[in-house]
């Protein structure tokens, strides 16, 4: 349920149809090296192209779109969302991280480039528990903003010491989570079901589909992850069950 990510450059498989095959869809992290070239497409599968960090120029039908992002903790996200037989060149203009989450989609949608100031973003947790899972959520896609998708893909933002992912939640299906850390020192704890571990940089949860999963932040450090879900066939992610034991927390 849990990987460390050696990163190195090029492609790096967080999972695929080899590894972690339940989790429904593919997520790779691409490490570039200033003036790499990479090329993405696929002839079955929606993509969704996540700069984590660096500064890129995307060319795609025609047009030509620059992402830069220095800081996931203070900047908002650019995302560029593709259907299947569209072909993306990416230039890495700086060392950069790229991630790109794909599943098999049928439908055929326009392209959708998403700017920081197009990103859905909410501060949660405020109010309740005296603020210990106060967290950012930064929603990207979804099924209420994009419902011709079979993927949702956003960010979490965890303060120091806080919980996410809170009150212990579930749903049929699966997700990945993917952790970066504001130090390199950095830790937090990814609780799925029954059981936890230690999450680090480059860290991967796999949650399977019907299992709750709350995240626990180390005091003094910030916990940032990438969240993706696959819909189901005819069961698409809108809401989160919460588990009933932990129901009485929703309670004012």
């Amino acid at each position: 349920m849990f990987a460390n990510i050696d990163l190195k450059k090029g492609c790096n498989v967080i999972c695929d149809k080899n590894n972690h095959k339940d989790m429904l869809m593919d997520v790779y992290s691409y490490i570039l090296d200033t003036e790499d070239k990479l090329e993405i497409y696929s002839e079955d599968k929606e993509s969704a192209i996540l700069l984590i960090t660096g500064d890129i120029t995307l060319e795609y039908n025609g047009q030509t779109q620059n992402m830069s992002r220095k800081d996931i903790f203070t900047d908002n996200p650019y995302c560029l969302h593709i259907p299947k037989q569209t072909k993306v060149l990416v230039k890495s203009n700086s060392d950069a991280e790229v991630l790109v989450q794909q599943k098999e989609n049928e439908k055929t949608f326009d392209i959708k480039y998403y700017t920081p100031e197009d990103i859905e973003q909410v501060v949660a947790g405020v109010d309740e528990y005296d603020s210990t899972s106060k967290r950012i959520i930064r929603t990207i896609f979804d099924y209420n903003s994009a419902p011709y998708s079979n993927m949702v893909l956003g960010e979490v933002l965890s303060y120091t010491g806080r919980w996410n992912s809170y009150p212990p939640h579930h749903h049929p299906q699966p997700e990945v989570y993917y952790f970066k850390f504001n130090h390199p020192s950095g830790f937090g704890v990814s609780v799925i079901g029954d059981e936890a571990a230690v999450v680090k940089n480059n860290s991967a949860a796999y949650i399977p589909g019907g299992l709750v999963h709350p995240q626990a932040t180390a005091p003094g450090y910030r916990m940032y992850y990438v969240w993706m879900i696959p819909h189901l066939e005819n069961n698409p992610w809108t809401e989160r069950i919460f588990a009933k034991e932990h129901e009485w927390l929703l309670e004012k």
